[in-house]
């Protein structure tokens, strides 16, 4: 779907109504069936503990990477609901996994541990991490030191990029250094005036052509740059308190969630036009804290539902939740219960690292 058509298509729904999690959508289902890979009944009869009940596996296009924060985990489930990957291996530890990416060549994965104050790049095949900036349980802005990194992402060159929340800063290292390549913003200077100063900036990512689209807390701001990092637009999420992890979808639309309660998902113009919005006030459909969401091929919107403790796949044309992993308000470690998820992304090809070419670190 183009950026336009999936515009269009967007701008239609925002007075959808939503109701919650949707167990009658045949027709789309069906369509979604032919296209994905042909995941039968007698699959999803079997998954029926690990997924929500109505959940629909062809919706999304492979598995799920989940960084499940309080669970001290990462873990890869099939659209099945099946775990087939989950790090660290038995008697070792990963301190609060707050976001977890895969870099663009598919054998690492890249995971910020905000509240630990480090970065870390694990290899995907054996389970090992590879390197660590930051020193764990010390926050800092010198060599080797973050406070809050948020949104760590590898590009093909070797550079890691970061959004450092407390350091008001944008970060560049290149492994395996432990030095910054680059710093944009300064340590203390909480002033939203990008590209020089960024107030509290709790995300940054690919923007397609080349650039960043970096979130900033105080102040509600999205700011777009292009590859040389002069500043493009610079908006407010609208209707929002507490914007997180914005995101591009395609050129002109971007992806934000509000990392409230109840919460609300929503795609918006650089101008600050609204799209679609999801946004229920209460009942099984509301959110709360979710902290990201990322586009699926199909239109459908996947995010993390952090403090329902899930998982889901939203359907914008319905405003209906199509797939869940996790059980609402129900905390759990054992097959199908997630602890505060923070982070998703897809494994490769569709990865969003695979989406953005180009990916590359700001400035």
């Amino acid at each position: 779907m183009t950026g336009l058509a999936l515009t269009a298509l967007l701008a239609t729904l925002a007075s959808a109504d939503p109701d919650g999690f949707q167990d009658g959508h045949e027709g789309r289902a069906g369509r979604a069936r032919a296209a994905h890979h042909g995941h039968g009944a007698v699959q999803r009869e079997r998954s029926a503990s690990a997924l929500a009940p109505g959940s629909d596996p062809s919706v999304l296009p492979g598995d799920v990477l989940i960084a499940d924060r309080a669970n001290d985990r990462l873990l890869m489930v099939t659209p099945q609901g099946r775990t087939v990957w989950e790090y660290p291996r038995p008697g070792a530890r990963l301190r609060v996994p707050d976001d977890a990416f895969f870099t663009p060549t598919g054998r690492d994965i890249v995971a910020t541990q905000e509240d630990n104050y480090v970065v870390s790049v694990i290899n995907f095949a054996h389970r090992r991490l590879d390197y660590r900036y930051g020193r764990p349980g010390v926050p800092g802005s010198g060599p080797n030191r973050l406070y809050n990194p948020d949104d760590a992402m590898l590009t093909r060159s070797g550079l890691l990029f970061s959004a450092d929340i407390k350091n008001c800063r944008l970060v560049v290292i290149r492994p395996p250094r432990h030095r910054l390549a680059r710093e944009l913003g300064v340590p203390g200077e909480c002033v939203h005036d990008p590209p020089r100063s960024y107030a509290s900036p709790n995300g940054v990512f690919p923007r397609i052509g080349g650039g960043v689209v970096v979130t900033e807390i105080t102040g509600d701001w999205v700011d777009v740059l292009d590859a040389s990092g002069r500043l493009v637009a610079s908006t407010h999420a609208p209707g929002f308190t507490y914007p997180s992890d914005t995101n591009m979808v395609s050129p002109g639309v971007l992806l934000s969630v509000d990392y409230t309660s109840p919460g609300a998902v929503e795609t918006f113009t650089p101008d600050g036009r609204v799209l679609w919005r999801y946004a229920p006030r209460s009942g099984p459909a509301a959110l709360r804290k979710p902290s990201l969401a990322l586009p699926l091929p199909n239109g459908d919107i996947l995010l993390n539902d952090d403090y329902n403790d899930r998982v889901i796949v939203i359907d914008p044309r319905t405003n209906r939740i199509v797939w869940q992993y996790g059980h609402k308000g129900e905390p759990g470690r054992r097959t199908g219960f997630l602890r505060t998820p923070d982070g998703v992304d897809l494994a490769p090809p569709h990865s969003l690292a695979g989406r953005f070419p180009q990916l590359a670190p700001p400035g």
